[in-house]
């Protein structure tokens, strides 16, 4: 019997799309949500990011505004499609505000790293259950054919690749700056606000919890200590064992619709989002 022919490029892409879609709106929108949180304050801790969202005062300034556009600048391409005409919309924006800062494209490896590891991280840590290796394989393709049309140089074709060029990049650049220190700052009070105001404390502690000792280091926070780290955890697992025995989730989960999404109460446009010249004039539906 002839085996069936191996499915070209155009067609792994849109299978790890696929994939990468359904992890993120059905089997993982709470944890993939968390997951890219935590993924932020990683970017803060290397002093040429935090330095530059600093004098921009994006995330300081206008710390709404720019938490939602950078999830929904990361949404739609993922829900509509990379090459979908508001898929290919939204990564002019963001190419656009890249151009205007001359980013490295160091920096902007180790961040797209940020958005493949950290995930997979929190989800087999915390998720409803661990990812499949064909799953993670169709993450770091999704995030590849990103980096591909942000004309990232250099990344990795494996998740482990991905994995060691984020830890190699924090070992040699996270250290302390009070420009990162305030931009994480100015996160972690928004987070704070998407929840009730007498949990807010409790939620900025556990938040802390999460991050691991360098990161803690790097931002200049207090180590919150053993006890606290294994309460938060384990709280966290309980909420997925929890979340494993619902039924599967039938319809998406979109950021768009969430509460902490407060910037356009309106619905809003791709060119709307983000800091680069206006855009394409055209609605995600």
């Amino acid at each position: 019997m002839s085996q069936a022919p191996p499915p070209d490029q155009a067609e792994l892409r849109a299978d790890h799309e696929a994939v990468a879609r359904r992890l993120a709106l059905f089997d993982f929108p709470w944890d993939t949500t968390q997951a890219l949180s935590l993924a932020l304050f990683r970017t803060f801790a290397v002093p040429t990011i935090g330095r530059l969202l600093d004098e921009t005062a994006e995330f300081t300034g206008r710390t709404q505004k720019r938490y939602d556009d950078t999830a929904l600048l990361l949404e739609v391409p993922l829900v509509e499609g990379l090459d979908s005409e508001l898929g290919r919309a939204a990564i002019r924006q963001v190419n656009g505000m890249h151009r205007r800062h001359h980013i490295s494209d160091d920096d902007m490896r180790y961040t797209l790293a940020t958005f493949v590891v950290v995930p997979r991280r929190w989800i087999d840590a915390h998720g409803r259950r661990r990812l499949t290796d064909a799953e993670v394989a169709a993450a770091v393709g999704y995030y590849r054919a990103l980096g591909a049309r942000m004309g990232i140089r250099g990344v990795p074709e494996t998740y482990d690749g991905f994995a060691a060029l984020m830890n190699d990049y924090e070992t040699e650049h996270f250290a302390f700056d009070p420009s990162g220190r305030r931009v994480a700052d100015a996160t972690l009070a928004l987070m704070a606000t998407f929840y009730p105001r007498a949990l807010r404390p409790l939620v900025l502690r556990a938040t802390r919890s999460m991050m691991d000792p360098p990161l803690l280091a790097a931002l200049g926070y207090d180590e919150p200590g053993r006890l606290e780290r294994r309460l938060v955890r384990g709280a966290l697992r309980a909420r997925g064992r929890a979340a494993g025995l619902l039924p599967a989730r039938r319809r998406p989960a979109y950021v768009r619709d969430m509460p902490r999404i407060r910037s356009y109460p309106d619905g809003f446009t791709v060119e709307d989002l983000g800091t680069a010249p206006r855009g394409c004039p055209v609605r995600p539906h």
